[in-house]
């Protein structure tokens, strides 16, 4: 990879991730696009506006800069597609088809997280193998497992060198929590830190995969970087770091802020989709194919997190 280009820039993970790839692969070589100007701060830099959802400006921005990878993180989470399931199908589906033909069409590797999402009730939850059934319940998960075997025909088919993960929940101090049904893990630590409480929407003993920020990224870009031959399933790796409840984030949290509290106030529709998710996945495959292996555990996270937001005056 030499030339960039990061759909959904200004989200949780684009925001980040835009940052890892500019120190690795040099400041101007990575093209940073959203559908709206980020107001924050978070991405600075070479910037585009993009709809990823037409297909004449994906293919612009894609020649213009001359990319050569795109890293596409444009979507719409769970909890916000289950309000609007036509704009996620839209923005999920229609936004990877239009980078996989680009990627077609100009030769460009693809990397596209998929999610835990993908997979269902009627998934083996602990743990949930690699290659398993995959029925899930909500128009996001099924717009992740449509993603998984699209990018799985582009590459078959005609050779787009697409790649991908599972992302568990992920938890970081940059940006704010972004719709998704595994955001009270990130939203309890500002809580923590700003309030001394927090008030949870899942019930306490619901587990579900976490991964800190930085082990997302790292293990993104190991993927991308890693040689075609080693991979076997290539689109979709399980990737975990841990198993939390909100139960046992507070209690880690009450090692650095002993006064903290926790409330429950259960939504019924985010502690469904929840309840479809696995407790623990098998990423066996990611540690055998691309040596994949996190450095963050429940401790070493909560400490670094609540550092940083400590930390932001």
């Amino acid at each position: 990879m030499n030339r960039i280009v990061v759909t959904g820039a200004a989200g949780q993970v684009g925001s980040e991730m835009v940052e890892a790839l500019r120190g690795r692969y040099g400041h101007d070589a990575v093209l940073a696009t959203d559908i709206r100007e980020p107001g924050d701060g978070t991405v600075a830099g070479p910037f585009r506006l993009l709809d990823v959802t037409n297909p004449h400006a994906v293919a612009e921005v894609v020649q213009s800069h001359a990319a050569d990878c795109v890293y596409h993180l444009a979507a719409i989470l769970s909890a916000r597609g289950e309000s609007a399931p036509q704009q996620a199908w839209a923005v999920n589906m229609g936004g990877l088809y239009n980078v996989l033909e680009v990627a077609r069409c100009e030769g460009c590797a693809v990397f596209t997280p998929s999610s835990i999402a993908a997979f269902g009730p009627s998934t083996p939850p602990d743990p949930t193998p690699q290659d398993t059934i995959q029925r899930p319940n909500t128009v996001y998960g099924v717009t992740k497992v449509a993603g998984e075997l699209l990018s799985d025909y582009y590459h078959e088919r005609f050779g787009v060198d697409a790649r991908g993960v599972r992302y568990p929940g992920l938890i970081s101090y940059v940006t704010p929590p972004g719709g998704g049904t595994t955001d009270f893990a990130v939203e309890i630590y500002y809580e923590a830190v700003d309030h001394g409480r927090y008030t949870c929407f899942l019930g306490p003993e619901t587990q579900l995969d976490m991964m800190y920020m930085p082990d997302a990224i790292r293990g993104s870009i190991e993927l991308m970087e890693v040689s075609p031959e080693r991979l076997i399933h290539r689109n979709a790796f399980n990737m975990s770091a841990m198993q939390v409840t909100p139960e046992s984030l507070a209690a880690a949290i009450r090692e650095h802020i002993p006064e903290f509290t926790i409330e429950y106030d259960v939504d019924p529709v985010r502690q469904a989709i929840a309840d479809s998710w696995p407790r623990r996945i098998d990423d066996t495959a990611a540690r055998d194919e691309w040596n994949w292996n996190p450095e963050y555990d429940l401790a070493a996270m909560t400490a670094d997190m609540i550092a940083h937001l400590r930390a932001r005056g």
